[in-house]
């Protein structure tokens, strides 16, 4: 039964409320007897232990949970011709100062690691969002603008990490040379699957990149004379700073980033200069992202994510337009992927499982299609939080999946879904020259 109905002229319709969060709770009942309600005990007999008030409580949350959640959608509904609610206003109002935000985050993600309160942990954390922040925007181009639906993002990812790790062993090239060179190969890997696939949209197109993320990954592990096999390659060096290496003992003729600077060794140092680096390649990826847009190429990625026969109807090219798609949104996976080779030292198939590809499309997803600002706010919520939940144990991930609930039921376009058009109707775009059309 649809919520909207449970809300008629006569007020709530608590009969119809309860009834549907019964049948909810009887289902969570059936999962919970499976799920909480029996574990192996912890003695040796290998005896099985019930444990009947996890079920109850399960039962209890998802009955009241339900419950609320009918509520909530069915007073929030606005009457034809209200007001936008609080937060949509608050976000339509934000987005007039979005220059002025966004300088704002990056100086306080800036100042993060200077602070007396950072610690390793912290630090780490924050390189491990600012990652998934640039891969959000990177798949950003690819899904949000022009609307293709990519499921085998990680094979860009895992390209670049390859890439650049087999470039820096076998040739010995420095990071900062290998950095262009794999973010390129895998521009060339983006191209190569946009060609295959220029026919296909929806759910094909989906179905098709995510084939091409699993086959790079079984590619990966076969080929193990070259990439290690499912053992990875290890000893992947860390990028220097003007040639200051950050190691307590440098080799001869050498000098290290503490003695250069006359200050005490410290592992911090080594993860701050790896933050910054990520923190440099986030804000380019955004520069570039939000100068696309306002280009011809940006309007037409928005033109076929709209719609693809009037797109060609006004003479856009749809295979120049979902080539540069993939291959630009896979540049920048391969400049993440080079990152976090050099970030882990280590580098194996495992890290580049389907998982990587669902959490980054959730990261587009949940913080709004085409939004900028949305994934830096989904990228915090979806990669903290299980980070911060590891103390609940067994529970990390339930409260990772209720999180996303919570928000696709609160945002069902996503956490920031207002955008500001590109061209509004009576007013020229950006480079438009007067008085014709751009």
């Amino acid at each position: 039964m649809d919520l909207g109905n449970r809300f008629g002229d006569d007020g709530i319709q608590w009969g119809a409320i309860l009834k549907d969060a019964g049948l909810a709770a009887l289902v969570a009942l059936v999962l919970a007897l499976l799920l909480f309600g029996v574990r192996l005990s912890d003695g040796g007999g290998g005896g099985l232990e019930f444990r009947p008030w996890w079920v109850v409580i399960a039962v209890a949350a998802v009955f009241a949970g339900r419950a609320a959640v009918a509520l909530w959608i069915g007073t929030r509904k606005p009457a034809s011709g209200t007001a936008l609610p609080w937060f949509d206003r608050a976000v339509a109002r934000l987005s007039e100062h979005k220059r002025l935000l966004f300088a704002a985050f990056f100086l306080a993600v800036a100042i993060l690691p200077l602070l007396p309160v950072a610690d390793r942990r912290m630090v780490d954390l924050a390189t491990l969002v600012m990652i998934y922040v640039m891969l959000g925007w990177g798949l950003n181009i690819v899904v949000g603008l022009a609307g293709l639906l990519d499921l085998g993002y990680v094979a860009f990812y895992a390209v670049g990490a390859y890439s650049y790790t087999l470039l820096a062993i076998h040739f010995d090239l420095s990071f900062w040379v290998c950095l262009p060179l794999a973010g390129a190969i895998a521009a060339l890997f983006g191209v190569l699957l946009g060609f295959p696939v220029l026919r296909l949209r929806g759910d094909y197109l989906a179905i098709v990149t995510l084939g091409f993320g699993e086959m790079t990954r079984i590619i990966i592990i076969n080929w193990s004379s070259l990439t290690g096999g499912s053992e990875g390659i290890t000893g992947i060096a860390v990028p220097t700073l003007f040639g200051l290496r950050f190691t307590p003992s440098p080799a001869a003729g050498e000098t290290a980033f503490h003695q250069f600077f006359g200050i005490p060794f410290g592992g911090i140092h080594k993860l701050i200069f790896l933050f910054y680096i990520i923190l440099i390649l986030a804000l380019l990826t955004h520069l570039f992202s939000e100068r696309m847009r306002k280009l011809p190429m940006g309007r037409a990625w928005e033109a076929l994510r709209e719609d693809e026969i009037a797109s060609r109807a006004l003479g856009l090219n749809p295979v120049l337009v979902k080539l540069s798609a993939f291959g630009l949104g896979a540049m920048f996976a391969g400049f993440a992927g080079s990152f976090f080779a050099t970030r882990q030292g280590f580098i194996n198939p495992s890290s580049f499982t389907f998982i990587e590809s669902a959490i980054i499309l959730a990261i587009v997803v949940l913080g709004g299609m085409g939004s900028q600002v949305g994934v830096i706010c989904a990228a915090i919520v979806l990669i903290l939080l299980p980070e911060l939940a590891r103390d609940f144990a067994e529970f990390r991930m339930l409260l990772f999946g209720g999180a996303m609930v919570a928000i696709m039921v609160w945002r069902p376009r996503g956490l920031l879904a207002h955008r500001v058009p590109s061209v509004r109707l009576g007013q020229a775009p950006p480079g438009a020259l007067r008085g014709g059309l751009p």
